[in-house]
């Protein structure tokens, strides 16, 4: 992973060290508001012993009203699925953390540089294996907003994705654009992540557990915890629910 450093040439850093940046830093630079989301973002720097990261910032209360989801909860979801990612270790969701900035408590998130007219549809077939983990990650989180224009490309081809706040509903909610692989089989590796996911939010006493707790309610955590037995039962990829809608608007 590459940290912005002002004063310095890009450097790699471990996702440790990035969220102990995100975490500690001071927040000393405001680059203002991102353009096209549809909750308040703003790009930041973050600095922490002479490392200086942009991030995204979005604040609770930036965040627009939902009909179907709690007010106040799409940081906290954010971070929830950055847990999930991690400890599936996947290296799905930027590292990112909950904290207070100046418009108070939101998620704080690495900022991944790319190319903004690079998006899943502009994918060749060597990024396929890194979005057969994306699609299963999305139907474990309830991902109600996968849109081509998520998915990230950095220097390294490595893909992420981004724009986590509306998952983890206790309801079918999934809407993506990843359907390509609906109904194949699953490779054996991929389960034994689950299979370790499933294990340790069957365990109440887990660090992963105790966090979510803050973060989701308990209904939501036993929908997830639903899901990964669901996925370790078919063994297969998720299929368009027959109630719909099954993509998100827009797709990108």
């Amino acid at each position: 992973m590459d940290s912005n450093n002002s004063d310095q040439e890009s450097k790699a850093i471990s996702i440790d060290d990035v969220v102990e940046v995100l975490t500690h830093g001071t927040i000393e630079a405001d680059h203002g508001l991102m353009r096209w989301s549809s909750n308040y973002a703003f790009l930041i720097s973050v600095v922490h012993k002479n490392t200086s990261i942009m991030a995204v910032y979005k604040p609770q209360k930036g965040e627009r009203p939902l009909w179907d989801f709690p007010d106040g909860m799409l940081c906290k979801r954010e971070m929830a699925s950055f847990l999930t990612s991690e400890m599936l270790d996947w290296t799905i969701v930027p590292p990112t953390v909950l904290r207070y900035g100046p418009h108070g408590l939101g998620s704080v998130q690495f900022y991944v540089d790319h190319d903004p007219d690079m998006n899943y549809f502009e994918f060749d077939r060597d990024k396929i294996p890194q979005v057969k983990r994306i699609c299963i990650f999305d139907y474990l989180v309830n991902n109600a907003d996968r849109k081509g224009g998520h998915c990230l490309v950095d220097s390294k081809g490595h893909v992420w994705g981004i724009d986590h706040g509306i998952t983890f509903h206790s309801a079918p909610k999934l809407r993506t654009v990843i359907w390509d692989f609906a109904g194949e089989p699953i490779d054996d590796s991929t389960l034994v992540d689950v299979e370790k996911l499933c294990h340790t939010l069957n365990t109440p006493s887990s660090i992963l557990r105790q966090n979510l707790s803050d973060l989701l309610t308990e209904h939501e955590i036993n929908s997830f915890r639903k899901r990964t037995q669901f996925i370790l039962h078919t063994k297969k990829y998720p299929e368009p629910g027959a109630g719909g809608p099954n993509f998100p608007w827009p797709p990108v």
